[in-house]
C-alpha cells in the first residue's frame, strides 16, 4: 500500500496494552494476526518514551488544547529546588539568562502514557518550527489514541483548532484477510506541533490505554521528520537498545493527510522498546530529498517539542554505548530528584540531528 492515509494508520495494526488482559488463547491469536506485535525477547536497556519536553511562552494555549480539548491534567508550577534547576541547566544546555517554570501534563487515571514536561519560559527563544509544513525537519507530532475520534474532532473544531486535513475514515486489512475501520485526523497544536487523533473501530484495542470514562487517551507515541534515517535509527537501536519493528517505503497519494502532493516517495519507520506495545516513535524520511530546514537546533530551550526522555535499567551502559558510537554526552550523569523523574541518575545525549535525548535510571 502506497497511500499516505496509512502513514499513521499502519500503527493500527500494532499491539496495544489494555486494562483487561485477554486470556492466553485470545492473546496468542492476536499476536499471530499482528505483524507488528512485540516479539518474545528479553527486555532492552530502555523502556518506551517516558516524557516529551516542550518549551513555550504561552501557557494559556496549552491549557486550551491539552487540558480543555484533549482532557489532560495540568500540574504546576512544580516545586523544583534551585539546585535541581542548576543541574538541569547543565543537562539541557540552557543558558543562565533563560529562566523557566516547569509544568506537567498527564492523565492520572491512565498510568503509563507519555507525560509532557512543559517549560514555561520567561523569555522568548527561537521557535523550532516556522510553520505546520510536513516538509520541515525535526520533531513532528504527538499521537492521541482515543475511543471517540468524531467527538474529539468536534470539540477541537468548536474550540477553533484546525487540522491538516478533514477526518479520514479507512479500512485496514489484517494478515488473516479480515479488516477493521479506523478514524484519524492530524491537528495543529500550539508551537507548530502536530497532534494526531486516532481511533480504531470494530472492537480492536486502541493504540495505547485510554480513559474509559472520557474515551480520551495519549500521548501514546511521537513522530519526527528526518533527512538521515539510518543515523538516527542506528542511534536508537545501538545506544538506547530500542527495536526497529517496521521499516516501509511508500508514496503519498491524492488527499494526503500531511498536506503534500501525490507521488512523493518516503521511508516510514517505527521504533519500540523491546516487548512494548505503545509509547513508541515514528519517523518520516522523504526520499525525494526535499526538506525544509528549521534553521535552529531542534532542542530546548528553543520553543516546541525539544527533548525525549527514556528510563533505563543501566545508565552506565548507555553512556558507554554512546561514547563508543561518538555520541555527545552532555554532561556525564548527574543525581537529582524532581517530581517527574523521581530520585534518579540523569544524563542527556545529542542525537545525530541535534535533538536532545534524556536518559534516567531511578
Amino acid at each position: 500500500m502506497k497511500y499516505i492515509i496509512y502513514i499513521f494508520s499502519l500503527l493500527l495494526l500494532t499491539f496495544s496494552c489494555q486494562e483487561e488482559q485477554p486470556d492466553n488463547k485470545t492473546e496468542n491469536s492476536m499476536a499471530q494476526n499482528d505483524p507488528l506485535a512485540p516479539s518474545a525477547v528479553a527486555e532492552g536497556l530502555c523502556g518506551g518514551l517516558h516524557t516529551a519536553t516542550i518549551a513555550t511562552t504561552n501557557l494559556e494555549k496549552y491549557k486550551q488544547f491539552y487540558v480543555d480539548a484533549m482532557g489532560m491534567t495540568l500540574d504546576g508550577p512544580l516545586d523544583i529546588k534551585e539546585t535541581v534547576i542548576q543541574q538541569q541547566r547543565k543537562l539541557w544546555g540552557i543558558p543562565a539568562e533563560i529562566s523557566w517554570q516547569t509544568y506537567r501534563l498527564h492523565r492520572p487515571n491512565v498510568p503509563g502514557l507519555i507525560q509532557i514536561r512543559l517549560l514555561l519560559l520567561e523569555q522568548e527563544t527561537p521557535s523550532i518550527h516556522k510553520s505546520y509544513s510536513s516538509r520541515e525537519l525535526g520533531p513532528f507530532s504527538l499521537g492521541f489514541p482515543n475511543g471517540d475520534q468524531m467527538q474529539l474532532d468536534k470539540e477541537l473544531r468548536d474550540k477553533g483548532f484546525n487540522s491538516m486535513a478533514p477526518v479520514q475514515v479507512g479500512t485496514i486489512e489484517r494478515p488473516d484477510g479480515s479488516s477493521y475501520r479506523y478514524i484519524e485526523t492530524i491537528y495543529q497544536a500550539p508551537d507548530f506541533l502536530h497532534a494526531v487523533g486516532i481511533e480504531r473501530k470494530d472492537g480492536v484495542p486502541q493504540l495505547a490505554p485510554i480513559d474509559t470514562l472520557t474515551k480520551k487517551g495519549g500521548p501514546g507515541y511521537s513522530a519526527m521528520v528526518l533527512d538521515d534515517s539510518d543515523a538516527f535509527l542506528s542511534f536508537l537501536t545501538d545506544v538506547l537498545d530500542l527495536e526497529l519493528r517496521a521499516d516501509r517505503h511508500w508514496e503519498t497519494s491524492e488527499g494526503s493527510a500531511l498536506g503534500l502532493e501525490p507521488g512523493i516517495p518516503f521511508r516510514f519507520s517505527l521504533v519500540y522498546a523491546k516487548g512494548a506495545g505503545h509509547n513508541h516513535l515514528l519517523f518520516l524520511d522523504y526520499e525525494d530529498g526535499k526538506f525544509e530546514s528549521i534553521e535552529v537546533a531542534p532542542r530546548i530551550p528553543n520553543r516546541g517539542l525539544g527533548m525525549w526522555t527514556f528510563e533505563t535499567t543501566n545508565i552506565a551502559e548507555i553512556e558507554k554505548r554512546a561514547q563508543a558510537k561518538g555520541i555527545e554526552v552532555v554532561p556525564s550523569p548527574l543525581d537529582y530528584t524532581d517530581v517527574i523523574l523521581g530520585k534518579a541518575q540523569v544524563m542527556t545525549l545529542l542525537a545525530p540531528n541535534g535533538f536532545l535525548i534524556e536518559v534516567f535510571q531511578r
